[in-house]
């Protein structure tokens, strides 16, 4: 059992970390740490995800929930679902973008509030290992909705005047499959789909648009035709990935930078929330359209709480999430896909065009050092740049006045993490290079992008 509890999710592979059995105990201890009511549950297209579920639904009833079953959804669905029936929490079975032999489950309070590790997870684990587990009096009943076009509805609100465009999607047979069609269906979008079947096999690709290889398809099928953008969305369709006109990937904090202008166009003075990772030009946009930048640590749990400490309007990560306040402060893919067509049909520039003057930094990107000795490289780190400005928000951020640095340990892995940025690109490497050369002394195996 040992790691499947990890800080924002419980995941891992089946049958041997995670089956059947453990999931029904997952159940009653969630049933447990929810205020007694209704559980909303859904499920993603893995083989293994429907068994899951109904273990895990067969526990929550024990603890005396009642269980709102929507079945075969995207994440974003299930965030849903739990605000529009006032549900007392939801979980999601799915193990995202993880390969074939994964399966977890996302967890959610009222108005779906994340549950992390610090925050619920880590009593669900207790629970389980102790085996303490009772079971209510009277078991919570079960009912079976279809949620979908409800949600496609509630999504739509997102949609303003969008124009005709025409748009590559690629759901790499994830959960976008099925919501994808059905939103778009009402929108005067010329869809061109790739790998839309439902299949937890993955047989195209993994469906992780943060790597640049799963992108490869899309950025093709983009550039061999007429076409104004091209969408990836990750396997439970919580995070999406754009790639301009040419086919060229956007970063997601530019895509972030870019939404900033006509989210505060008409609302001054308002927060969003970003993560520590991101460029400058972040904070930049966000003061110049009006608003208030607020700076945080990476993981969606923790975005979502700062986003409602702070009522920020929006939040993005550059892992590829973008949070709205409208929507209970979750993500959403499709709703960062929406908010990108209305500005794409209000301006009536190439995507190409509204992106190009934010790319005025050089970015490294996430170079992974597999570190045993995480907080020595750390501070390692502090003593050769000591004379920078250095906070210790996420792992350690050393800032001068033209460029910058974050290390952050992985939550699950022996990695640290570093992103770098630079005013070009000649001096982005200059400062890879002493950067690295400081955590070279502390990693036990080759460094991977």
């Amino acid at each position: 059992m040992a790691g499947i509890f990890k800080a924002y999710d419980i995941r891992g592979t089946y049958p041997d970390q995670l089956n059947e059995q453990l999931a029904e105990k997952i159940g009653i201890a969630t049933g447990r740490l929810f205020e007694q009511g209704t559980v909303v549950v859904g499920h993603d297209m893995r083989e293994v995800a429907e068994p899951i579920s109904e273990a895990l639904i067969k526990g929550l009833q024990k603890a005396g929930q009642d269980v709102l079953d929507i079945g075969l959804c995207s994440t974003p669905m299930n965030y849903s679902a739990i605000g529009f029936f006032k549900a007392s929490g939801g979980v999601m079975v799915t193990a995202s973008h993880n390969p074939a032999g994964y399966i977890g489950f996302k967890f959610s309070r009222e108005e779906a509030r994340p549950v992390a590790y610090e925050t619920g997870i880590n009593e669900i684990e207790q629970a389980v290992n102790n085996n303490d587990l009772p079971l209510a009096e009277q078991a919570g009943n079960y009912k079976k909705i279809e949620f979908l076009k409800q949600y496609r509805d509630i999504i739509l609100n997102f949609a303003e005047t969008i124009k005709p465009l025409s748009v590559v999607v690629d759901t790499g047979n994830g959960m976008g499959g099925l919501t994808v069609p059905e939103i778009f269906s009402r929108l005067p979008i010329k869809l061109e789909k790739l790998y839309f079947e439902l299949d937890g096999s993955f047989p195209n690709h993994l469906p992780n648009p943060l790597e640049t290889k799963n992108m490869v398809d899309l950025q093709s099928k983009v550039r061999s035709g007429n076409y104004d953008l091209g969408i990836a969305f990750d396997g439970d369709a919580d995070r999406a990935a754009f790639v301009d006109e040419k086919g060229e990937i956007i970063p997601s904090d530019l895509l972030t930078a870019l939404l900033v202008k006509p989210l505060l166009a008409n609302q001054k003075e308002e927060s969003v929330v970003y993560d520590l990772r991101s460029s400058r030009v972040v904070a930049e946009e966000i003061e110049r359209q009006g608003g208030i930048p607020v700076r945080y640590r990476v993981g969606h749990a923790y975005m979502k709480a700062k986003m409602r400490e702070v009522n920020a309007i929006f939040g993005g990560e550059l892992s590829g999430h973008y949070y709205f306040r409208d929507n209970y402060y979750t993500d959403s893919g499709m709703i960062a896909t929406l908010q990108l067509l209305n500005h794409l049909s209000t301006t009536e520039k190439p995507l190409s065009k509204l992106v190009d003057p934010l790319r005025r930094y050089a970015q490294s990107g996430e170079i992974n050092f597999q570190v045993e000795e995480k907080e020595a490289a750390m501070e390692a780190l502090a003593q050769q740049f000591k004379e920078a400005e250095i906070d210790r928000l996420d792992g350690i951020t050393i800032a001068f006045k033209d460029w910058w640095f974050n290390v952050r340990p992985s939550n699950t892995e022996p990695f640290l993490r570093l992103n770098l940025e630079a005013p070009n690109q000649q001096q982005m490497k200059e400062k890879l290079n002493l950067v690295e050369g400081v955590l070279d002394s502390y990693v036990s195996t080759e460094k991977s992008s």
